[in-house]
């Protein structure tokens, strides 16, 4: 808290720190007035001796969920009876609550930070959480272990659905590649884990089940293989297969039932060639800017349904990449051009014409860029070139912002959308939650396969919960991604207001910030008011 002198009156503010360019500054300043007006706020007429403000809403409701799940009893009765004060269960629940909202800050420094020194019960002893001990305890964690800890987590998200067993079976193949960002982790363990194998619900796409698989000996299991692993591990289920366009060779789908995915684009300019007027809009609440055409077509030799999409969303973003590859190629070319006509290139008709192919490969370039080499000797070579908009307005209208969907089911067009999506959620929360700053042991060097193993646990765990927060956000008519509702939930902070001790322990006051209509509404979802009046 800070004191403004203005016109001999001291005005107080809350003010938060940061380093900026490597220099503190102050990022966030809110006004709570004269020591006059505090006083008037507060029970009692002292001023209070110090204020901080920390962030209250993501871990509030990230703790809630916990609650809701039971968590905490489910994994301790995995483990059975235990000895130690904080046990395996709370100190499970701790790491997917700091993983969920606070990542790069190491464990006991966000714990000492946030509000969860308030809000967990039973409440882990401070010596339980530094980062030696946590992951030491977390070691217990066997293969056997994790295994039971998924499917009694899955047997609670479940229960609360309510909706069956239906689930998708996904990879996410760049999981390795979020938990690696920036070197956090070391290149021993970035070769053992390639990827990650999931069953999620097909609803909100809630982890139940995963695989973490990795390369032996430089070689990593067939998307075939990971597909029936994951089967084996919910056998129950009615698990629909979910692939993208460049698994697709690897599956037989002429003998294979239960399935949504990709097929590339190159092989279906029939369906390129279909002009937009046939497509029909897709759920605009759910999918603004989603058109499809639900039709039928021969794949691996069985006739089909497939879906051609269109998004215009996707459509804008490949548009702005096809202007970025095109400049940067249009720029080489002018360099190499220039080189030529000042003789200092001084390479034969075959060199030059091998840089060219480089400067454009890639597809969509080399059907929009013309290239004319004139003279045969080195030194008298000449380099020319022009964009052919006839093609670039061609490669927009067939094959921007298009997907091509086949599948087995006879679900809406917006379900087999929805559960190919399932991955790209996935993708977009393990990019969030776990990179590129990942917390766990000091050296770096002693992430060991065990550790990876627990690591993946957590970040799968983490998935799970936030992705049924996603969910019930979902139901509720706020359509979030898992980072935008974290950061929605974390803008709902909390200063706490410390008073002099009247002979006890000091007086404590805690005033949550004013909330939008829409943290108000996320305030209201995961019934935070209740939660806050316990307090």
């Amino acid at each position: 808290m800070i004191g403004k002198r203005i016109g001999g009156r001291t005005y107080y503010y809350l003010a938060e720190s940061a380093r900026v360019d490597g220099a503190p500054r102050v990022v966030t300043q809110r006004y709570l007035g004269t020591a006059e007006e505090i006083a008037r706020a507060v029970p009692g007429d002292a001023a209070p001796d110090s204020a901080r403000h920390r962030s209250y809403g993501d871990v509030a409701a990230v703790w809630a969920t916990l609650r809701r799940l039971d968590f905490v009893r489910r994994v301790d009765a995995v483990f059975g009876p235990q000895r130690a004060k904080t046990t395996l269960g709370t100190r499970l629940a701790v790491a997917v609550l700091h993983q969920a909202t606070a990542p790069a800050v190491p464990l006991g420094e966000w714990w000492t930070g946030s509000a969860a020194e308030d809000l967990v019960r039973p409440r882990p002893s401070r010596s339980a959480l530094t980062t030696t001990a946590h992951w030491k305890a977390l070691g217990r964690l066997t293969p056997e272990r994790i295994t039971a800890i998924e499917t009694t987590i899955a047997e609670a998200v479940l229960g609360l659905l309510g909706d069956g067993t239906a689930a998708l079976a996904v990879d996410v193949a760049q999981f390795a590649s979020f938990t690696a960002a920036d070197c956090t982790l070391p290149s021993a363990c970035q070769d053992a884990l390639a990827g990650l194998g999931l069953v999620v619900t097909r609803d909100g796409a809630i982890p139940l089940a995963s695989r973490g698989y990795r390369r032996d000996g430089g070689a990593t299991p067939t998307f075939a293989e990971l597909v029936e692993n994951l089967r084996s591990r919910y056998p129950a289920a009615d698990v629909t297969l979910v692939f993208h366009a460049g698994q697709a060779a690897q599956l037989d789908l002429g003998a294979r039932s239960g399935f949504v995915g990709s097929l590339p684009l190159a092989g279906h300019s029939d369906l390129l060639a279909q002009p937009a007027s046939a497509r029909r809009r897709v759920d605009p609440e759910r999918f603004a800017g989603l058109t499809a055409l639900d039709t039928l077509a021969v794949v691996d030799g069985v006739r089909r349904r497939v879906i051609l999409t269109h998004s215009a969303t996707l459509h804008a973003a490949q548009a702005r990449a096809f202007a970025d590859e095109l400049s940067t190629a249009t720029r080489e070319l002018d360099g190499l051009a220039a080189a030529l006509a000042a003789g200092t290139h001084r390479g034969d008709r075959s060199q030059i014409h091998a840089e060219v192919g480089r400067i454009t490969r890639g597809r969509r370039v080399e059907r929009a860029l013309s290239t004319t080499l004139t003279g045969a000797k080195s030194g008298e070579i000449r380099l020319t070139w022009r964009i052919d908009e006839a093609a670039v307005a061609r490669l927009e209208e067939e094959y921007f912002g298009k997907q091509v969907l086949v599948t087995d089911h006879d679900w809406p067009v917006a379900e087999v959308v929805t559960a190919y999506r399932a991955r790209t959620h996935l993708e977009s929360t393990f990019r969030w939650l776990t990179g590129p700053a990942v917390t766990g042991p000091t050296p770096r060097w002693e992430w060991t396969p065990e550790r990876i193993a627990v690591h993946t646990l957590v970040s799968v765990l983490t998935a799970t919960v936030t992705h049924l927060m996603r969910r019930e956000a979902d139901l509720a008519g706020m359509n979030l991604s898992v980072r935008e509702l974290l950061e929605q939930l974390g803008g709902i902070g909390e200063t706490v207001l410390r008073y002099p001790s009247t002979g006890g322990r000091p007086r404590t006051r805690r005033i949550l910030t004013d909330r939008d209509p829409a943290q108000q509404r996320l305030w209201e979802i995961f019934g935070l008011g209740d939660a806050d009046q316990a307090r």
